[in-house]
């Protein structure tokens, strides 16, 4: 028994020892060199590239990527460093454990065909745990948010006319579309020449629109989504399908973020700034696809703290 605790204690500080090493080594196609290293010159820790000459392998932090490509004589390599006690580990896993989101920069294929690491798509008691928590939670907010809901209907109507909410076609869980509900922030002639990017300064947002966008209230009635099972209360947020289609020519695997229900809130929103344009989309796909990778009941619910965080102190958008 002593023995087995040792082992689990030895195995999680060497994770541990790992993720706060300043040198990785990385092994990769030759085609793949270049790509990664302009890539991770971006990071706070060095990497040295396919060196095959390493002989001292003790504690080192090895990372492969795109092994599969590799000649056997490398792969054996890998498997070697293994056995003489280096952190072995594929580059976008480890980099995932690292920087807490996903490089999608360098993903590929092989990261999607594991559906046991993503426990939020492959565990059905995951699945009824999430729904469960949903429901409860929707009601409950509904009903402590119900004099902010009553407050900001009124000042909307006063303010600007037309309806108070506002319903919009997003694209939901498997690319299915659906109508989501928010308190109109905007003009009601704000899209009369077409779907565009909204920015941070934007005209067409009213006095009361930018208040209520600030602090997240004008994403209230989307609890009405999760109870009709359309949204969950954490997860990627939905986005339009005109913006998606050209999403997706830039930034790799953009409809994964679908294989779960978009949520009223999620990590992108926590943890990255408002922003309007394709680099921007590309951070938030970052955290979307570490969360669906990572869900686990306390992100969730670490997730929900801050965003309470976000209304109390206004830190939205």
């Amino acid at each position: 028994m002593i023995g087995i605790f040792s082992l689990f204690t030895k195995s999680f500080k060497s994770k541990k020892e790992a993720l706060r090493q300043n040198i990785i080594y990385v092994f990769c196609p030759v085609d793949s060199a270049d790509r990664i290293g302009a890539i991770i010159d971006d990071y706070s820790f060095d990497i040295v590239i396919n060196d095959y000459d390493l002989t001292d392998l003790t504690n080192k932090v090895i990372c492969h990527y795109r092994s599969a490509h590799l000649t056997k004589e490398q792969r054996a390599f890998l498997v070697r460093a293994t056995e003489s006690g280096a952190w072995v580990e594929p580059l976008v896993s480890y980099l995932d454990d690292r920087l807490k989101y996903t490089e999608v920069r360098l993903l590929h294929s092989s990261y999607f065909l594991h559906q046991k690491a993503f426990s939020i798509l492959s565990n059905q008691r995951t699945q009824v745990t999430k729904r469960a928590l949903d429901v409860i939670s929707s009601i409950l907010l509904l009903i402590v948010t119900l004099p902010l809901s009553l407050t900001a209907a009124i000042l909307i109507k006063i303010e600007s006319p037309g309806p108070i909410l506002y319903k919009q076609k997003r694209t939901g869980q498997y690319n299915e579309e659906f109508k989501v509900y928010k308190f109109r922030s905007m003009r009601n002639d704000a899209e009369k020449n077409g779907a565009q990017w909204a920015s941070k300064n934007d005209a067409r947002i009213t006095k009361v629109g930018k208040f209520i966008r600030k602090t997240r209230i004008d994403e209230i009635p989307q609890l009405i989504n999760v109870l009709q099972g359309t949204m969950s209360i954490v997860g990627p947020r939905p986005e339009r399908e005109v913006f998606i289609k050209d999403l997706e020519q830039e930034i790799p695997y953009y409809r994964f973020r679908h294989a779960v229900k978009p949520g009223v809130t999620g990590l992108a929103q926590v943890s990255y700034p408002y922003g309007a344009s394709v680099e921007d989309a590309v951070w938030k796909h970052k955290y979307d696809i570490y969360y669906i990778k990572h869900h686990s009941s306390m992100l969730d619910i670490k997730i929900l703290l801050l965003t309470v965080k976000t209304v109390l102190f206004g830190m939205g958008r």
